[in-house]
């Protein structure tokens, strides 16, 4: 979020009220950048496309081709359709970005594209973590779980997963966040009035990160440390022993890998720039407006979660790997029938 003080060159006006907001000569510049308006939207438009063919198979495969539905192809499946929702609104952003950081699509569609974008990526951080904690009971309490770990009892929790995420980006959608200057432009979230964070985003965005990533974060890597510590202690004798390890700890590698790449940079910083939001505008204006740029590049990092989520479709779930392979296999008999037709008749 960008914080701007009285000081500035550039005002603009709240759409449904009369508070005026003013932009520095630093944030204009950035607003008005290359890197804001060409590499950032590139960057999304690069993952948009890629991510959005990988997410229409992935929930194609958990619904149609993976049967029966056990609790972890349900978390995935779940996975896979916030990872689709947060691809689908890219092109907002993207169009946002090319077009000088002015949102021309109403204050109504900002709140809700902005609201949407958080939550999706809560609601990400959630599953990945309830899938962690099916790790953990499937692996260390593997009979103790088994009348919990059922399709239904997998079900309701992403339904709760859903409602939870939403309900914390509630807030989002009920504040108006375009601002408009006398020439009609239209800037969103990226500007606001320092007295309004101060009362309005402080506290909300801390009780946020703290409950909706810090937390999971910690109930995600106990429960992997848990697991692989699990696996290694099992007898070298037992059957499939390796394999399980192997994959235990690729799995919880990948996890780790897309919390601190795409989730933990991001909240780190609002945890930072909400925590230093005290003394006067012009004081917190000097402390934060450097921030702004690196908020930015944290959350287009945050965006590869879409491209990284597959890893843990695929080692998170053996019916996963099985389909894969299975399909793999086919196409190759497939293209071993179709050359010995082919050499068939030529010979002929």
């Amino acid at each position: 979020m960008y914080n701007l003080s009285n000081t500035n060159r550039t005002e603009l006006l709240n759409e449904t009220s009369t508070q005026k907001v003013t932009i520095s000569e630093e944030a204009l510049l950035f607003l008005t950048g290359s890197v804001s308006t060409i590499l950032i939207p590139s960057f999304y438009t690069l993952v948009c496309l890629i991510s959005l063919p990988i997410n229409i198979c992935a929930v194609v495969a958990f619904t149609l081709k993976i049967k029966p539905k056990k609790p972890a192809a349900i978390y995935m499946l779940n996975l896979a359709c916030a990872d689709l929702l947060f691809a689908v609104l890219l092109p907002f952003k993207v169009s946002y970005h090319f077009g000088g950081n002015n949102w021309i699509f109403g204050s109504l569609m900002c709140r809700v594209d902005t609201a949407a974008l958080y939550w999706n990526m809560y609601c990400s951080v959630l599953l990945i973590t309830c899938i962690s904690v099916d790790r953990l009971l499937a692996v260390v309490y593997p009979l103790d779980s088994l009348p919990w770990r059922t399709p239904g009892n997998a079900f309701m929790a992403c339904v709760a997963m859903w409602i939870l995420s939403f309900a914390g980006t509630v807030p989002i959608v009920l504040d108006d966040q375009t601002f408009s200057p006398q020439s009609a432009e239209h800037h969103r979230h990226d500007v606001q009035s320092v007295h309004e964070i101060i009362l309005y985003y402080k506290f909300y965005f801390i009780a946020l990160c703290c409950a909706f990533f810090f937390l999971p974060l910690l109930i995600t890597v106990g429960s992997y440390t848990r697991v692989i510590w699990a696996l290694s202690r099992v007898p070298r004798c037992v059957l499939g022993r390796s394999s399980r390890r192997t994959r235990a700890v690729v799995m919880a590698g990948a996890v780790l890998v897309i919390f601190v790449l795409c989730f933990t940079p991001t909240h780190c910083l609002l945890m930072t720039h909400y925590l230093q939001l005290n003394g006067g505008a012009e004081a917190i204006q000097e402390r934060t407006d450097g921030s702004y740029a690196a908020y930015l590049v944290f959350m287009c990092l945050g965006s590869l979660n879409c491209l990284l989520d597959p890893l843990v479709y695929y080692f998170g779930s053996s019916q996963c790997q099985k389909q894969l392979s299975s399909t793999l296999r086919c196409e190759k008999i497939l293209e071993g029938c179709s050359r010995h037709s082919f050499s068939s008749l030529s010979s002929h």
